[in-house]
C-alpha cells in the first residue's frame, strides 16, 4: 500500500489556521471514516487551552506505573525508546497509552521529561494518564493532553515502542498526524491532509454566514432553513 508523502511547511501552516473542531469537520467532508471514530473523547484534557493549535506526528508507545520493578528500586530509561522518537518526522508529539488498570497512578512527563521531549524535537504530550509539573512545562513550550494530573511519577516505566495505541478513544498510530487544542484532538490522515485546509476556510465562511443571519434583523425560522439550503 502507497504511503501518503509527509506534508509541507506550508501545507503544515495551513492546517494550523484552524480550531481542531473546524478540522475535524473538514475531515468529515472526505468520507474517510465513520464520523463516531478519529477524534479523543471527554476523558482526555487540554492542559493548556490559551495555547494555540498543536500539530505533528505521532511517536507511540505504551505506559505502566502502577508496579514497582521486579528487582531494583525504579526503572530505568530506555535509549532505544528515544532513538525510535527521532525516527517519526518533526514536528514529533509523543503518545502514550496508559494501561493501568486505573490509568494515572504516576506521571512520567514531568519537566525533567518534558525538557528530554523538547530536545528531541517534540512540541506535545498525549496521555490516557497523568502529567505533573506544569508550570515548568508550559514554560517550555510543550503541550499536554492527559486524562488527569498526578503528583508523583510512581513506577512510570515505557513498553512496546511503536505501537498502535489507544488514548481517549482514538486509536493512534506511528507516524500519524495529530491536531489538537482546548477542545481535543484529531487525526489527520496524511492523503487528505494538504486539502483539508481548502475545505475548512469554506465551511468556516459558511458557518458564519450563517451565524450573521441568524443576528440579523431578517432572521426567521421560515427563511432560517431556505438561508441554510443556500449557503450548504
Amino acid at each position: 500500500m502507497a504511503v501518503a508523502p509527509l506534508l509541507t511547511d506550508d501545507e503544515l501552516e495551513g492546517l494550523r489556521q484552524f480550531d481542531t473542531c473546524m478540522i475535524a469537520n473538514a475531515v468529515e467532508t472526505f468520507n474517510v471514516r465513520l464520523r463516531n471514530t478519529g477524534f479523543s473523547d471527554a476523558s482526555i484534557r487540554c492542559m493548556f487551552p490559551e495555547a494555540p493549535p498543536l500539530l505533528g506526528y505521532a511517536a507511540t508507545a505504551r505506559l505502566r506505573s502502577g508496579d514497582p520493578p521486579i528487582s531494583g528500586a525504579t526503572f530505568r530509561d530506555r535509549a532505544d525508546f528515544w532513538n525510535r522518537i527521532l525516527e517519526i518526522p518533526a514536528p514529533r508529539i509523543l503518545v502514550l497509552e496508559d494501561m493501568d488498570d486505573t490509568p494515572g497512578r504516576g506521571a512520567f512527563v514531568g519537566d525533567m521529561h518534558a525538557a528530554i521531549l523538547r530536545a528531541l524535537g517534540c512540541i506535545g504530550y498525549v496521555t490516557n494518564g497523568a502529567v505533573r509539573e506544569l508550570p515548568s512545562v508550559r514554560a517550555m513550550g510543550i503541550q499536554l493532553f492527559a486524562g488527569s494530573v498526578a503528583v508523583s511519577h510512581a513506577y512510570a516505566h515505557i513498553f512496546q515502542v511503536g505501537a498502535r495505541v489507544t488514548v481517549g478513544g482514538m486509536e493512534v498510530r506511528p507516524g500519524e498526524l495529530l491536531h489538537g487544542d482546548r477542545h481535543g484532538l484529531v487525526t489527520v490522515p496524511l492523503e487528505i491532509a494538504a486539502a483539508v485546509p481548502k475545505v475548512a476556510a469554506a465551511l468556516r465562511e459558511t458557518e458564519q454566514k450563517v451565524i450573521d443571519f441568524c443576528r440579523s434583523r431578517a432572521f426567521s425560522v421560515a427563511k432560517l432553513r431556505e438561508f441554510i439550503t443556500i449557503v450548504s
